[in-house]
């Protein structure tokens, strides 16, 4: 077995001489140069063109969608800015008309009171003419009351008839005349006292 082990041995000793594991062989190396070559000039023929493409097509969306992106936020600050004012107006819009409520409001409370005050003064002045037409009809039923009366009472006294229609109202009338007249001397007595 011993001997089987050296013919190896000093063949491998021989290799070692001949070929150095660290350099490789020229034949290696240009085999790799020109592979390398045809794999470089297939990459850059095909595939760069290819990822140049959809990095430029990449590169315009995400621009375009940036540009979007910045119209629409402009468009939305435009918008928001508009909304705000228009906020801002109708606030305005409802403080006035609230102001106008009021006034109207105070102006319909004034009207109503002047009503009230003038349909008041209306009952009033109707209440106080009814009473004067009713005090007139007292004073006119009480003076035809009184006539009669007085006529009959005359009549006795007198002892002659006074059924003439004519005579009676003198008669009436002057015993009236003469009543007011002590009435309104007694009023001044009292008064002056």
């Amino acid at each position: 077995m011993h001997a089987l082990i050296a013919p190896v041995v000093v063949s491998a000793a021989e290799e070692e001489h001949k070929l150095n594991p660290l350099l490789p062989h020229v034949a290696e190396i240009a085999l790799s140069l020109v592979v390398f070559g045809l794999l470089f000039f297939a990459v850059k023929k095909w595939v760069v063109p290819g990822f140049e493409t959809t990095f430029e097509e990449r590169s315009k969306a995400i621009e375009g969608g940036l540009e979007a992106a910045e119209s629409k936020q402009a468009e939305a600050d435009a918008r928001l800015a508009e909304l705000e004012q228009q906020l801002a107006d109708a606030r305005h819009e409802a403080a006035r008309i609230r102001e106008e409520a009021r006034e109207q409001g105070a102006q319909i409370i004034a009207e109503m009171r002047d009503q009230a005050q003038a349909e008041s003064t209306r009952i009033v002045e109707h209440g106080k003419a009814q009473i004067e037409a009713e005090r007139q009809q007292a004073v006119t039923a009480l003076r035809a009351e009184v006539g009669t009366l007085a006529t009959s009472l005359a009549g006795r006294i007198v002892g002659e008839s006074l059924e003439d229609d004519e005579r009676s109202s003198r008669v009436v009338e002057r015993f009236l005349v003469d009543l007011e007249t002590i009435n309104a001397s007694e009023a001044a007595g009292n008064g002056a006292g």
